[in-house]
């Protein structure tokens, strides 16, 4: 299947990785330690939006959540959950947009996102906008998958992308948000996105998590995710 073969040929990247690990006790240490008492202490509070987002998700008959390849720290690829705001058949449905549209494809090309995603289901919307379809993701966080802030999660075709600093990428685990979403998410290219990740893994500290997660909170009420 094609699945068990990105997942073979992700988990082959941590053996050719250069090892770059973050130091400092925070990074290595306390980061994690946080990233499990922020998501035990909202979680009574997220599980009744993320359960009424699911009921939403699922009018169509299709699934409420989507897990989609991604890969984590040390090379390790992981289902990153989101809210389904996807039609069904969404793979189809992008690869004969991008035959028919040349300007959609050389988009996708460039950033593997698209202003007008003919994917999108009407409250997905609104979900991405809010960034509420990522809530779900704070079960990555209580597996070790993810962390609360860190790079944008990437998918296995994206780690060329990041060229020599790969390793960055891969000595850390993918962040809910991070510099790039409060940066502008929507409008930096994707080279700028990667030095974003290679500036937050040089300053990697408490302080600073906490002032992105609070700016975050900030960019989702102005409805800027996509």
């Amino acid at each position: 299947m094609k699945s068990d073969k990105a997942l073979n040929n992700a988990a082959n990247f941590a053996a050719s990785a250069f090892a770059s690990n973050p130091t400092g006790v925070y990074a290595t240490v306390f980061k994690r330690a946080f990233d499990i008492v922020l998501a035990i202490a909202i979680l009574p509070v997220l599980i009744p939006v993320i359960a009424v987002l699911w009921v939403i998700a699922t009018r169509d008959g299709g699934s409420g959540f989507f897990g989609h390849l991604r890969i984590g720290k040390d090379g390790v690829p992981f289902r990153c959950w989101k809210v389904r705001t996807m039609v069904m058949g969404a793979q189809a449905r992008l690869e004969q947009h991008l035959k028919d549209d040349p300007e959609a494809a050389q988009e996708w090309a460039e950033d593997h996102k698209l202003t007008n995603d003919p994917r999108i289901t009407t409250h997905g919307n609104f979900l991405r906008r809010t960034s509420l379809d990522e809530l779900p993701q704070i079960i990555n966080v209580l597996k070790g998958e993810m962390s609360f802030v860190g790079p944008r999660p990437i998918v296995e075709d994206e780690l060329v992308r990041y060229g020599p600093y790969r390793a960055m990428y891969l000595s850390l685990r993918p962040g809910i948000t991070g510099l790039w979403q409060v940066s502008g998410r929507n409008d930096i290219s994707y080279d700028e996105r990667v030095n974003l990740d290679l500036d937050y893994s040089r300053k990697i500290g408490f302080f600073l998590d906490c002032r992105l997660i609070l700016a975050t909170a900030g960019t989702v009420l102005k409805r800027s995710g996509k």
